[in-house]
């Protein structure tokens, strides 16, 4: 029977010495009740390693051993060697989820202005995600501006789902009152018409403002960050300013609501920081700024016109460098800020974390 021994050293260090025998030399522990402990001073056990080839020509059922070809922790299970998990653990990702904004109404004759669409939905924050799953991210379009009478169109949700997450969702904005209507709901409201002094539509709570009221002129649309404000007369509202982000790491405004058109030589509503459209000028406004979720600026008191469509929305994710998979769908535009990777989607795609 060979015999092991014990070698101390002036280190402090403590060698097990194995004899010059060919085979396997085993250490066997009496049957007492406890725990082995290993302890090198730094929290760690050093297992076998060796490539695919030198593994052990007759391996027995639960032997386990570093492979250095598959760069993987193998146990062999009676009858085949099988990789053990070794996913990384979770990690966080900053957000900036925001909806498409309202689009503007028609107007029918010579009526008063239209209220400007609302800003889409605004949410950021954190949420921890799992290596190697899925994350979808849903951008939404911009709400159509309006072709017949009533509001102008709402815009489209924009998302970030996936099979561990609760799905964080934006709402699109509210369009903007036309003739014959009030603005209407979504993440912010869209301004209501001048038409029979409209109210604007609410917006969603932690995602955007109300749309101002129409009195001849239309109210302004509600933005992420302030209501839009009320038409005064023959001056059109100002659209509800957006909120800044630094997700990407410089500041940009987000989300700003639409401003309402001017009645009979009135002054036109200025549309909110974030992609907000002015107002029209004896005219239709201006569409919301592509991928701000910005609303759409509301038509002027004019003969018979087509409203405009408000912004499409974005999403933004940022996280650690030394975390970013660099798997993704959609061609985000990929740039790092610092020790942070940062993924713009402007249209529909996916990361996997």
């Amino acid at each position: 029977m060979a015999t092991f021994k014990l070698k101390g050293s002036t280190s402090g260090e403590i060698t097990v010495e194995s004899p010059a025998v060919s085979g396997l030399n085993t250490i066997s522990l009496p049957a007492k009740t406890g725990n082995l402990v290993i302890n090198d001073g730094v929290s760690r056990i050093n297992i076998p390693s060796g490539s695919t080839a030198q593994r052990p020509a007759s391996p027995a059922q639960g032997m386990i051993r570093y492979n250095t070809t598959e760069s993987n922790v193998e146990l062999y299970n009676g009858s085949d060697w099988v990789k053990t998990t070794m996913d990384n653990y979770p990690y966080d990702i900053e957000y900036l989820v925001v909806a498409g904004g309202g689009g503007s109404a028609y107007q029918v004759g010579l009526y008063a202005g239209g209220g400007g669409g609302g800003a889409g939905g605004y949410l950021t924050s954190t949420v921890s995600i799992e290596p190697t799953n899925t994350y979808t991210v849903t951008v939404g379009a911009g709400g159509a501006g309006g072709t017949s009478a009533g509001a102008g169109g709402n815009g489209t949700n924009s998302s970030l789902s996936g099979s561990d997450i609760t799905t964080i969702t934006s709402t699109g904005g509210g369009g903007g009152g036309g003739s014959t209507g009030t603005g209407n709901s979504g993440g912010s409201g869209g301004g209501g018409s001048g038409e029979g002094a409209r109210t604007g539509g609410s917006g969603t709570a932690g995602q955007g403002t109300a749309g101002g009221n129409g009195v001849n002129a239309g109210g302004g649309g509600g933005g992420a960050n302030n209501a839009g404000a009320n038409a005064v007369t023959t001056s059109g509202g100002n659209g509800g300013s957006g909120k800044a982000s630094s997700i990407t790491g410089s500041s940009t405004y987000y989300a700003g609501g639409g401003g309402g058109g001017e009645y009979n030589g009135g002054t036109a509503g200025s549309g909110g920081l974030g992609g907000g459209g002015a107002g029209g000028t004896a005219s239709v406004g201006t569409a919301g700024g592509v991928n701000t979720g910005g609303g759409a600026g509301g038509t002027a008191y004019i003969d018979t016109a087509n409203g405009v469509a408000g912004g499409s929305g974005v999403v933004i994710l940022r996280m650690l460098t030394a975390n970013y998979s660099g798997t993704t769908t959609g061609s985000p535009t990929v740039t790092t800020d610092g020790s942070y990777t940062v993924l713009k989607f402007t249209s529909s795609g996916s990361y996997t974390g």
